[in-house]
């Protein structure tokens, strides 16, 4: 856990999947062809709080669609890539756009289009209900699943190993 500990007090940025990471991977179509993801609200609040300790937040997910758009909107996500069948150019822009290196990166996948970014950034997390072959890929797992508290898990790790997450749990006293 230590050199866990190490890698997470380098991270200036974390980049989350969506399906599977955010949320628990099901997708609901209607009738419509409207298409609907339950959002776990305590992963939420977790990303709002990482925000406030200086950590930027990123997205890349290879399907497209208006609720995420929404749900990264109301967390105050700037960098949102939708539609990202081949996830690397996406990494790559961010990573320049903000000047870090791969090591100041962290990467929340569960499958294996999520493998080629995980192999690059200083903190390849994978959450507890990751593909296997992902897992073995990882240097971190999650206590929970995608979209049952995986995010909350990543957020309160990056804020621990950086000295954040007493004060800002202190701040709701």
């Amino acid at each position: 856990m230590q050199d866990i500990q190490e890698k997470a007090r380098r991270i200036r940025l974390v980049i989350f999947d969506v399906d599977g990471v955010l949320t628990d991977g099901s997708l609901f179509l209607g009738d419509d062809g409207q298409e609907y993801k339950a959002f776990n609200s305590r992963d939420g609040h977790g990303i709002k709080m990482l925000q406030q300790s200086g950590i930027e937040i990123g997205i890349i997910t290879g399907r497209s669609s208006e609720v995420v758009r929404l749900r990264m909107q109301s967390l105050g996500i700037k960098h949102v890539y939708q539609g990202q069948l081949d996830k690397r150019p996406a990494y790559q822009e961010l990573r320049d756009k903000l000047g870090l290196s791969d090591a100041e990166i962290a990467y929340v996948g569960d499958d294996v289009v999520d493998l080629p970014i995980m192999r690059l950034v200083g903190l390849a997390i994978a959450v507890n209900d990751a593909h296997p072959f992902v897992t073995q890929h990882a240097h971190w797992l999650t206590p929970h699943a995608g979209g049952r508290g995986a995010a909350r898990d990543v957020c309160e790790l990056l804020m621990d190993a950086q000295g954040h997450l007493q004060r800002v749990l202190q701040s709701y006293l």
